[in-house]
């Protein structure tokens, strides 16, 4: 079967069935999990505050949900209806927006403290009419530049996506340092057909002193072990002193609840001295 990317535009493929279908899926949902973790990790942020994230391509909101589960604050932003019909229904906590990325951003200058993507920027490599603006570069060009304009100074984007060729790679990241980023490519178990991915990691401002990371080696013989790994090094490193990492406590709560009021958003419940309280056991 072609990838989904060759059969019909995202907001016409992931109609009602197919968006209901992806989000149910198990192997989406691990595959979805991993890699957010892995951009999550190469994003690198400060831990001692919630940073606010923008998801490009959220689609029905699996990353935003581990967005939520880490601890940050995130808007979400995708074409397709359908998906964002199934974000809602499934009472995902960030702020989604109904955008087609290609036409560029409208969000405020230094918005946002880091961007992660997954599976989703190769999406705009194929033209859906012969309109001189409907060309891959043109749209990748209102993509990056809108993107940057939107990202803090200093700070980073993860891009996750499934080039088809190097030359999309390299049409990709010209166009990206053109629009102002620094970074490059990370391939992560470049040697295995089913666990290599790829991750295009940009920083915005920084004085050029940022690094990129380094991919991971070798390759994934036993899938299911890995996921297990995976999984325990993830729960390992949500525990410290006792307590899971991520954790809502009165400061996060705080902030979130400023945050919603500074953006217009209504019915933002007012602080008290229970606000953030840990709840005594019923038994």
């Amino acid at each position: 079967m072609s990838r989904p990317e060759l059969q019909a535009p995202p907001e016409i493929y992931y109609g009602d069935s197919e968006a209901k279908k992806y989000t149910q899926n198990t192997r989406n949902q691990q595959i979805q999990a991993d890699m957010t973790y892995r951009a999550l990790e190469l994003l690198n942020m400060p831990p001692e505050q919630p940073g606010y994230l923008l998801d490009v391509g959220c689609g029905s909101g699996l990353s935003g949900e581990i967005l939520d589960e880490e601890g940050y604050i995130w808007a979400g932003v995708d074409i397709a209806p359908s998906m964002l019909e199934v974000a809602l229904e499934r009472e995902v906590e960030g702020d989604l927006f109904l955008q087609d990325i290609g036409q560029g951003f409208g969000f405020r200058p230094g918005s946002f403290d880091g961007v992660i993507s997954i599976s989703v920027i190769q999406w705009l490599l194929n033209a859906e009419t012969s309109h001189p603006t409907s060309s891959p570069p043109h749209r990748l060009s209102r993509f990056f530049t809108t993107l940057h304009s939107a990202m803090r100074n200093p700070s980073r984007a993860v891009l996750q996506f499934y080039p088809s060729s190097d030359d999309q790679i390299q049409l990709i990241t010209s166009i990206a340092q053109k629009a102002g980023f620094g970074g490059g490519v990370i391939v992560d178990y470049p040697n295995s057909k089913k666990a290599k991915k790829v991750f295009l990691c940009l920083f915005v401002g920084g004085g050029g002193g940022q690094q990129v990371p380094q991919g991971l080696q070798g390759e994934e013989e036993d899938d299911s072990k890995v996921r297990f790994e995976r999984r325990r090094e993830r729960e390992r490193a949500k525990t410290k002193n006792g307590k899971r990492k991520g954790v809502k406590d009165r400061d996060w709560i705080l902030k979130k609840k400023e945050l919603y009021r500074r953006r217009g958003k209504e019915s933002v419940p007012n602080d008290s001295k229970f606000t953030g309280r840990k709840r005594k056991p019923i038994f």
